[in-house]
């Protein structure tokens, strides 16, 4: 059965599109923890992070940093924190997050609630800068 993450590559579920490549997505993160979440997801279904092939693995993170730039043109932040959890969805997927202090990082706080148009408009200014 597809993954959430599947969907949303094969256009079955909408997202707030970041950047795209022919093996990666990257979007926002409809539940996040600080305004401008990005996941980045490979286009190719694999549960966990490192289950994934040595070359894809590298070219993810190197998509990663593309989507990174873009974000700290976009935040005013210290840094793009990155970070793998892998339990929320079983797709293989990169959180980059907008960071001025450690705790900007805890998943374990109080999410986000943003309007469609407040993550429309983020996902426009990152994927335009």
């Amino acid at each position: 059965m597809s993954t959430l993450f599947t969907k949303i590559v094969n256009g079955e579920i909408p997202c707030h599109n970041v950047l795209e490549s022919d093996k990666f997505l990257a979007f926002l993160d409809i539940m996040p923890i600080k305004r401008g979440h990005v996941l980045v997801i490979p286009k190719l279904e694999v549960d966990y992070i490192f289950d994934l092939e040595d070359d894809l693995l590298g070219e993810m993170i190197i998509f990663s940093k593309k989507v990174a730039k873009k974000m700290q043109k976009v935040h005013q932040c210290n840094r793009i924190g990155i970070t793998v959890i892998g339990l929320e969805v079983p797709h293989a997927h990169i959180h980059l997050v907008p960071i001025d202090k450690l705790d900007d990082m805890n998943f374990a706080k109080e999410k986000l609630k943003l309007s469609s148009d407040e993550l429309a408009q983020i996902a426009k200014d990152i994927a335009e800068a």
